[in-house]
């Protein structure tokens, strides 16, 4: 046992004197109270430790004990559901003991040790086994099968394993021979890691498939792939937290893993509340059945939100390596900066830019970079999605966690202010946003939507760059000078961002839309545009288009068609815009919407 004593103290961080050795980035225990802390820097005999839990009381000369072992977590069943705060203590069991405070000190295990598991082996006697090779398997919830795997690093054979059965945590359900050397070792359910180190994978594979959200900016306009990187820049009030809880809610990845990472208390409360009430789309089972909360807020102590981060994408690499795909939502990435600028601060360290340190662009690298579609030691894909919040002061997106985060990220939904006050949600502004992923995924739109998928897109992104240079010319010289042609290119703009890139996420219908018909309602306005466009160029005005009511209806459509209703009726009532035929393409305006454009041009056949 390794010893040291305090000899000063400066928030968060102690220094600690003495003859003991100490390692970088080993946990010690801190006084009688054991308050947990790791080691950030060595200078001789003296070492400095970020402290997780309230300084408050310690005096110099009290006694530093060091546990000779990094800042691990517990990874095993039971983490699947429950909710976590950064150091991977779970939040309820804590509650449970100690009440609504928690006492300095405690000390919890990330799984229950107590709760049976049903096993059910996956290899037998004689069996080669390495590295996270999958040992057997156990119902962690409805909806996840925790794969358990050797956790140690050889070449060994099964020499004994348990037979299916009800077992703990940590109870031996299995005995290997390492080949090398002829060691006997046993194994259990559950198995320790580092935060601070990344999980091993063979290979890391190209990125070909979306994460499919069902918002309609996102997916359609600037999608995240699975294993993708991406971030949500904006400021108070534009609806960060809320496009997070969205894509929590649902997109197709199998695991999320919810980080609360110093968001102010009454938002996480709402995390906390919400969550466990919601039900999965796909499975009509609690969304908890496949969520990992780590609640992190701001009145908790700094050091442990700077941890957070790790303790989430460690949790996510675990179960990537059973075959998964996880998506981590980290809100925000900015209050982690923040805390690792108050630990700098305190350490007396050179500050970089606005008092950041000069590492931050190398700590954000370092976290995004554990994002990826990955071949597990296993033989499984899995993947790891990574999507971070980004707070800038006053929106000022040119401050240095936004322009860092920007270098290491491919997909970049800016938030604009203006559109959020407006009630325009979500309010991603597409004239700043962008994704590098559109010619990684081609292939797949082309192969489980249609062909002409991305043709829709470039057009749609075309029509709104171009009414974007519109409306500066009407600012000058007003809009009733412009041409019917630029007019109709307004209207149909306007019916986009109303009808098409606004949603509704209080509306059962529109919350969340299928990726069939996004792009359905992306072909539908494309042949309004060109349609219309027609006969304008035969000489009928906007005005008697207008008159139509195309685009209103057209604004109406994401209420009036009911998701399921794609690919199951080849007609859909009069009220809509087009119908399907039996190949889901769309043929052509219903009868209805068909006679008025066909009357409207008879009317102004003589003047054509």
């Amino acid at each position: 046992m390794q010893k040291k004593y305090i000899i000063s103290i400066n928030g968060p961080v102690i220094k600690a004197k003495g003859d003991g050795d100490f390692a970088m980035h080993d946990i010690v225990h801190i006084s009688d109270e054991k308050i947990l802390g790791e080691v950030i820097k060595l200078t001789g005999d003296i070492a400095t430790i970020q402290v997780y839990e309230g300084t408050t009381g310690l005096k110099i000369g009290q006694v530093v004990i060091g546990e000779e072992e990094p800042l691990t977590l517990v990874l095993g069943p039971g983490i699947i559901s429950n909710i976590f705060d950064g150091i991977e203590r779970p939040l309820k069991s804590l509650q449970d003991e100690y009440g609504d405070f928690i006492k300095r000190g405690a000390s919890n295990i990330g799984v229950d040790t107590e709760k049976k598991w049903h096993f059910v082996p996956k290899v037998q006697v004689g069996d080669i086994v390495t590295l996270n090779s999958i040992i057997g398997e156990v119902k962690e919830t409805e909806l996840i099968t925790n794969k358990i795997m050797n956790k140690f690093d050889c070449k060994a054979k099964i020499i004994e394993i348990a037979d299916e059965g009800d077992y703990t945590v940590l109870q031996t359900i299995a005995k290997i021979e390492t080949i090398e050397e002829g060691q006997i070792l046993e194994l259990n359910m559950v198995q320790k890691w580092p935060v601070r180190k990344p999980r091993p994978y063979k290979n890391r594979l190209t990125i070909s498939t979306p994460l499919i959200t069902g918002q309609r900016v996102i997916d359609t306009l600037f999608p995240i792939a699975k294993g993708g990187t991406a971030m949500i820049p904006g400021g108070f009030g534009t609806g960060k937290t809320v496009t997070q809880h969205q894509l929590a809610k649902w997109s197709n990845a199998d695991i999320i893993v919810y980080i609360g990472c110093g968001e102010r208390g009454n938002e996480m409360t709402e995390v906390l509340e919400d969550f466990p009430k919601l039900k999965d789309p796909k499975s009509g089972r609690p969304l908890m059945d496949r969520t990992v909360l780590i609640a992190n807020t701001s009145n908790m102590p700094v050091a442990a939100r700077e941890t957070s981060i790790y303790t989430g994408i460690t949790i996510a690499e675990y179960y990537r390596d059973m075959g998964y795909d996880v998506a981590i939502m980290a809100d925000s990435t900015s209050r982690w900066a923040e805390a690792l600028r108050e630990i700098s601060g305190r350490l007396e360290e050179m500050p970089a830019e606005e008092g950041f340190p000069s590492y931050l662009p190398s700590r954000l690298s370092e976290f995004y970079g554990r994002a990826g579609m990955v071949e597990t030691l296993n033989g499984n894909t899995g993947s790891v999605t990574i999507i971070g919040a980004v707070s800038p002061q006053g929106s000022d997106f040119s401050e240095p966690v936004t322009q860092n985060t920007k270098r290491f990220v491919h997909v970049f939904w800016g938030l604009n202010r203006t559109l959020a006050y407006s009630r325009h949600y979500p309010a991603i502004d597409w004239n700043i946003s962008y994704s590098e992923y559109i010619d990684n995924l081609s292939d797949w739109y082309d192969d489980n939507v249609d062909s002409e998928f991305l043709e829709y897109r470039t057009k749609i992104v075309k029509i709104l760059e171009k009414e974007n240079e519109l409306l500066e010319i009407a600012r000058v010289v007003g809009q009733d000078v412009l041409s019917d042609d630029k007019k109709l290119l307004l209207e149909v703009a306007s019916s986009i961002r109303i009808g098409f890139l606004q949603q509704n996420s209080f509306n059962d219908i529109d919350t969340s839309v299928p990726i069939e018909k996004q792009f359905k309602m992306m072909e539908t306005i494309i042949l309004i545009y060109d349609r219309a466009l027609k006969l304008i160029n035969k000489g009928i005005p906007i005005s008697e288009i207008k008159k139509t009511g195309l685009l209103e209806e057209y604004n109406e459509l994401k209420y009036n068609v009911r998701n399921g209703s794609i690919g199951i009726y080849k007609h859909l009532p009069a009220s809509v815009l087009f119908s399907w035929s039996e190949n889901g393409k769309i043929d052509e305006f219903d009868v209805r919407i068909k006679n008025r454009l066909k009357k409207l041009e008879d009317e102004y056949r003589e003047h054509i």
